[in-house]
């Protein structure tokens, strides 16, 4: 189940001489969306509050997007660790709901006044507020064991 989805509209500088969605343009898709994701789960100072840092992105591309198209991206946690947790994410069209893009990414706790990663999350609120947006779960061990239900 998607518990976030950002709406794009794709505009003629995503595009390359090709006529569709350059592929480094996807990253700025994503990015979006979990930059409006960390607002509604954190407020506003999210991002100062909770300092992350991405670590790890893949796409695997589906079909072309065009300039005027309307992207959904749409994101859930899929992993909280001590001090990262990964994000999978699904590009459709808006229109046609075909598949556009697949992706994941790592996102790993940091401290920007100290300029470095950190080896866990800031306090248990941050991943408890975290664990909550994405899930509904009061605990990440209840998250993670919800996740590997919905597996099976």
């Amino acid at each position: 189940m998607w518990k976030h989805e950002h709406e794009i509209e794709v505009r003629f500088r995503d595009c390359d001489p090709m006529g569709h969605v350059n592929n480094a343009v996807y990253l700025t898709y994503l990015e979006s969306a979990r930059l409006s994701w960390w607002r509604a789960a954190f407020g506003p100072d999210g991002l100062r509050d909770h300092g992350v840092i991405l670590a790890r992105v893949e796409i695997d591309y589906r079909r072309p997007a065009f300039p005027g198209d309307r992207l959904v991206v749409r994101l859930r946690v899929v992993r909280i660790g001590q001090s990262s947790f990964t994000v999978a994410y699904e590009i459709v069209n808006a229109r046609t709901r075909e598949l556009v893009a697949e992706a994941v990414s790592v996102q790993v706790a940091y401290d920007y006044t100290q300029g470095r990663s950190v080896k866990s999350f800031s306090s248990c609120k941050s991943l408890k507020a975290l664990v909550s947006s994405v899930s509904g779960y009061a605990t990440a061990s209840s998250f993670v064991i919800g996740v590997i239900s919905a597996r099976s």
